[in-house]
């Protein structure tokens, strides 16, 4: 849906933000009455000046009348100056509150919304959309009702003074304003193929230097800067394009505002030398200045209603996202302060989309301080369980307990307090090892972490990096290796001091240098809470209090290692000896 320039709804909408700042949304109104005022009054008292004072040579009031202009133009300057500065400080403040709450809702969505909004989309609206919004105030409204004004003003002069010259501009002003559409409707064209050319380049740049390594592996180089050249070139005759439209509007607006001038001098002129005394030297001199102030403001005027239309668009995109409800988490009312650990699924079912049930009448029963595994194939619902005891999506039916009450009835943010999860791909923010580990949890102190770190056999790892735990790892963690990443994870799920440890696959892709360190981390941290671990490594899944084997969204088997690789002919046997036994050769 494309939002209009004057959506009359979507415009009140965005003028409720401003009720915070009511006495500056009414002081940008009220300097632009007075800039519209003092800068009309200027020509007036040049008038007044050239035929009361310079004509009958009379100094004093000569002087008189510079120092008033000076004033004039002083208080013009001042309510300029105000205008502008307080236009856009209302719009920043306007888009700062627009924008923290966005943030603030997106950060309540479930995780389904995130599996199907684009990223570089939410990011869109979260600046450059938002950045839009601002333009409304600081380029378009407040602009269009200070040009506006100006206009009315000098028209009202205009006609006090002379109404026979005042009629000559008048009768130019819809040349201009017809010139002017033509040129609005041509540049929305060219600018729209601007936008396009923009984002195609963006998207090629962003997408090339992401993966210069295959760019570069395959001897790519070549062809590739021969399809930069191609859609370069295609940018550049898209800017032409606008820069041959502006060459061509600003001079014919000129010479129309040139030839109005023209027009009045002339008819104005004739009346002076045949002894009109309606038509002074003065009123020459001032409509010099008039025109310019009456003909700017109306060529400008397209461009301005432009920006407003842009702001307009980007509010609704970005309403549209606020205005999602159906995606938000709900939340509970109970405070998870502890948990003993104890999980039960009672034939829980949960699907991604309509099409697939991925978890089919699942029933699980987890006691307090067991650890248990997790196997089977790759879609067989492991990680669903993981992300459904979080709460990361709703289940379809059944129900979800943790120490006999339902997770629903908690508090998020308390119920993930008290579950840490250490996942397959770590994510790691471009920031310090120490900030990455506490995620900037000032109830965390860097003593904690250390010791934290030496208990599970990190620290001396961390020593040896630059800067210790002050370490940039850059975005992503790319100053890390996959390894190395995974005992940062596995630290930051330690300092939480979780009840319950879910660890999702967190072996299956290290060196084996690494692996004997978080074998030793995973028996230090999983130690007296519930541990819910989701594995590929034969270590981990031997040492479970019980394996619980799922296929196709059903568990089929479960219960101890010894117990399920004797069983003639079953899933785990089959799964164990397929995968495991080479471990163990």
């Amino acid at each position: 849906m494309q939002a209009k320039a004057f959506d009359t709804n979507l415009f009140k909408r965005i003028l409720k933000y401003t009720k915070p700042y009511k006495a500056r949304y009414y002081g940008v109104i009220l300097f632009a009455v007075s800039l519209s005022v003092f800068a009309a009054l200027r020509p007036y008292l040049l008038k007044q000046t050239v035929d009361e004072y310079i004509k009958p040579k009379d100094e004093h009031g000569l002087l008189f009348y510079v120092t008033i202009m000076g004033i004039v133009l002083l208080l013009e300057t001042l309510s300029q100056f105000y205008f502008v500065y307080w236009a856009n400080w209302l719009g920043q403040d306007i888009i700062k509150d627009i924008r923290t709450k966005l943030f603030k809702h997106m950060l309540s969505f479930r995780m389904k919304y995130f599996d199907h909004a684009p990223v570089g989309q939410l990011v869109t609206r979260s600046v450059s959309d938002i950045e839009q919004i601002a333009r409304i105030f600081s380029q378009g409204l407040f602009m269009i009702i200070s040009d506006l004004l100006k206009m009315i003003v000098v028209l009202f002069f205009m006609f006090y003074m002379n109404w026979r010259l005042t009629w000559i501009v008048i009768l130019a002003m819809p040349i201009l304003v017809y010139v002017t559409r033509i040129f609005q409707r041509k540049m929305q064209v060219a600018f729209e193929e601007v936008r396009n050319q923009v984002a195609n380049m963006n998207t090629f740049v962003q997408e090339r230097v992401t993966g210069m390594k295959i760019v570069q592996l395959f001897n790519r180089e070549q062809i590739e800067y021969e399809k930069f050249k191609e859609i370069n070139q295609k940018h550049n005759k898209a800017w032409i394009k606008t820069i041959l439209y502006n060459s061509i509007f600003f001079p014919i607006a000129d010479i129309i505002s040139s030839l109005t001038l023209g027009a009045v001098v002339l008819y104005g002129g004739f009346h002076i030398l045949d002894g009109d005394k309606f038509t002074t030297f003065g009123d020459l001199f001032s409509y010099t200045m008039f025109i310019g102030m009456l003909f700017n403001p109306l060529r400008q005027i397209a461009d301005k209603f432009n920006e407003m239309q842009m702001g307009m668009i980007a509010a609704n995109r970005v309403f549209d996202i606020l205005d999602t409800d159906k995606d938000v988490q709900e939340n509970g009312t109970l405070v998870a302060s502890h948990f003993k650990g104890n999980i039960r699924f009672e034939n829980v079912r949960f699907s991604y989309n309509d099409k697939e049930e991925v978890l089919k009448g699942i029933n699980l029963n987890v006691k307090a301080g067991e650890t248990i595994a997790i196997v089977g194939a790759t879609g067989a619902g492991k990680s669903t369980i993981i992300n459904l005891l979080n709460r990361f999506y709703e289940i379809n039916s059944g129900a979800i307990y943790v120490d006999d009450q339902n997770i629903n009835d908690f508090e998020l943010e308390s119920l993930r307090q008290q579950i840490a999860i250490v996942l397959q791909d770590v994510f790691l923010f471009a920031d310090t090892i120490h900030n990455n580990i506490t995620l900037n949890n000032p109830n965390i102190s860097r003593e904690e972490v250390i010791e934290a770190a030496k208990k599970i056999g990190v620290h001396k790892f961390i020593k040896t990096l630059p800067g210790g735990y002050d370490y940039d790892v850059k975005e992503r963690g790319v100053m890390l290796s996959s390894g190395q990443r995974q005992l940062i994870a596995f630290l930051r799920a330690y300092v939480s001091n979780p009840s319950i440890l879910i660890l999702d696959e967190a072996t299956s892709s290290i060196d084996t240098y690494s692996e004997e360190l978080i074998q030793k981390a995973t028996e230090k941290i999983t130690q007296g809470r519930t541990s819910i671990i989701i594995a590929h490594r034969l270590a981990t899944i031997m040492n479970a209090d019980k394996i619980i084997v799922m296929d196709k969204g059903q568990i089929v088997e479960e219960g101890t290692h010894q117990a399920l690789v004797t069983k003639e002919k079953g899933y785990y046997k089959n799964l164990y000896d397929s995968q495991f036994a080479t471990e163990v050769e």
